[in-house]
C-alpha cells in the first residue's frame, strides 16, 4: 500500500479519477455532477442502486435519481454511501482513502449496456407524420427525437470531457453517471424539472430553439410565432398541473431568452412557497404530474406519448427522462435529461429532439436536432 502523497493525486481531476476508479474496481456506481451557475462539483459513490416506481422527495432517502423517459418504467436511485464536494480545485467535503494501490487512478472499467438499436428513424418523414397528426387534431404538439452513433474508444479522458462540458455549459446541469442498471451517460441539461429547497418549489418551462453566437444580443433576439407558441404550450402545461391540484398561489417570471451552448431557448420560471401554501409534498406531486413534460413529449400527454412510442422506432431509455440529487444538504434538484449521450464500449450515442407544431417545417426541425447534437460532438473533435 502507498500513501496518497506518493501517488501525487493533488489536482481535482486526479482525485475524481482516483475515487471513480476505486468505486468501479469494487463494482460500485457513481454520479458526478455540477449545478447550473455553480463552481462546485459533487461526486456520489453508491454501493447499492435501488429501483422504484415513484420518487418520494419527502422520504429520508438521500441519493441521485436517474429516471427513464417512459413514466411507467422504474426509476433508478443511486443511494448515497460516500459524497465528495470539490470547489476551486480542492476537496472541501469527504476524505480521500489512505490505502490506495498505485494503479487505482488508471482503472476505467465503466458500466456498458448492450446496444439495442442501430438505425435512426428517417427524421424528416417522422416530423411530417407528426404534423399530419396535429392537423388531424390528435394533439397540439409532439416532440419526436432521434439519435446518432459516432465511433469512440473508451479512455481515461472522460473526466476531462466532463470538465469541457462544464466550461461550455456554465448554466446547465452537467452530469456523468455509471451503473449496471443505467449504463454510462454524460450530459448538460438546460432544463430544471423540479427543485425543492428551503420550502420553495421551482420549475421552468423551456422551449423554442435558435442558433447562438457570442455576438448575439439577447435583448434583441427575434422569436418566430412558432417558437413563441411552442414555449407557451409548455407554460400552459405547467399551469394546468397547478390547476389539477387546485394550487393558485404561484409566481411566474418570463419568458426570457437564455443560452445553452450553441443554441438559445425561451424560459419561464415558476415558484411556489410550500410553507405559505401548506403543501410540503408539492415537489413529489408535481414531479409525477410534470414528467414527461410537453417540452420532451407533447400535449396532450397521452396521445403524444402513444404516438412517440409507436413511431420513433427506438427506445429513448434515459434520454428525456430526469436526473439529479435528492435530499442532499436538505435539497432536491431534478433536471430533464437533455443534451445527453450514452457511452458504449465502442461508440457514443447522442440524442436530440425538436418540438413540432402545426407551423413546423421538417427540414428546419432536422437542422435543430443537428445543432443540439453538435453541442456534444464538438467535445470529441
Amino acid at each position: 500500500m502507498v500513501s496518497t502523497d506518493r501517488l501525487s493525486i493533488s489536482t481535482e481531476n486526479e482525485m475524481i479519477t482516483t475515487l471513480i476508479s476505486i468505486a468501479l474496481k469494487k463494482g460500485n456506481s457513481f454520479c458526478l455532477w455540477k449545478a447550473p451557475g455553480m463552481d462546485e462539483k459533487f461526486l456520489l459513490i453508491s454501493h447499492e442502486v435501488l429501483l422504484e416506481n415513484e420518487i418520494n422527495l419527502q422520504s429520508n432517502l438521500s441519493g441521485f435519481v436517474y429516471a427513464p423517459f417512459n413514466p411507467t418504467e422504474q426509476k433508478v436511485i443511486f443511494q448515497l454511501d460516500k459524497l465528495y464536494k470539490f470547489r476551486d480545485g480542492k476537496l472541501v467535503e469527504g476524505k480521500l482513502p489512505t490505502d490506495l494501490e498505485p494503479g487505482d487512478a488508471f482503472h476505467t472499467g465503466f458500466h456498458f449496456n448492450a446496444v439495442t438499436s442501430t438505425d435512426a428513424t428517417d427524421y424528416e418523414k417522422l416530423v411530417q407524420k407528426s404534423i399530419s397528426k396535429i392537423e388531424a387534431g390528435e394533439f397540439e404538439k409532439v416532440v419526436p427525437s432521434r439519435f446518432e452513433d459516432i465511433p469512440y474508444q473508451p479512455n481515461s479522458g472522460l473526466i476531462q470531457t466532463f470538465d469541457r462540458l462544464c466550461i461550455q455549459h456554465p448554466l446547465a446541469f452537467v452530469s456523468f453517471v455509471s451503473s449496471p442498471q443505467t449504463g454510462t451517460w454524460m450530459g448538460a441539461s438546460p432544463e430544471l424539472l423540479v427543485s425543492v429547497s428551503q420550502n420553495k418549489f421551482k420549475t421552468i418551462a423551456l422551449a423554442g430553439t435558435l442558433p447562438y453566437t457570442p455576438d448575439t444580443n439577447l435583448k434583441t433576439v427575434a422569436w418566430t410565432q412558432k417558437e413563441i407558441e411552442e414555449q407557451a404550450l409548455v407554460s400552459r402545461y405547467i399551469i394546468n398541473c397547478f390547476k389539477k391540484i387546485r394550487l393558485r398561489e404561484y409566481e411566474e417570471h418570463g419568458p426570457k431568452t437564455i443560452v445553452a451552448g450553441n443554441v438559445m431557448h425561451l424560459r419561464t420560471e415558476f415558484e411556489v412557497d410550500m410553507q405559505a401554501t401548506h403543501f410540503p409534498q408539492l415537489g413529489s406531486v408535481m414531479l409525477k404530474l410534470l414528467h414527461p413534460t410537453s417540452a420532451v413529449c407533447g400535449m396532450p400527454l397521452e396521445p403524444a406519448l402513444e404516438f412517440l412510442q409507436s413511431s420513433e422506432g427506438y427506445s429513448r431509455q434515459f434520454y428525456s427522462g430526469y436526473l439529479g440529487p435528492i435530499n442532499i444538504h436538505n435539497q432536491s434538484h431534478l433536471y430533464v435529461n437533455l443534451r445527453c449521450m450514452q457511452i458504449f464500449n465502442d461508440r457514443l450515442r447522442i440524442y436530440a429532439g425538436a418540438g413540432v407544431t402545426i407551423d413546423s417545417v421538417p427540414k428546419e426541425e432536422l437542422i435543430e436536432t443537428k445543432m443540439k447534437m453538435d453541442n456534444l460532438k464538438k467535445l470529441f473533435n
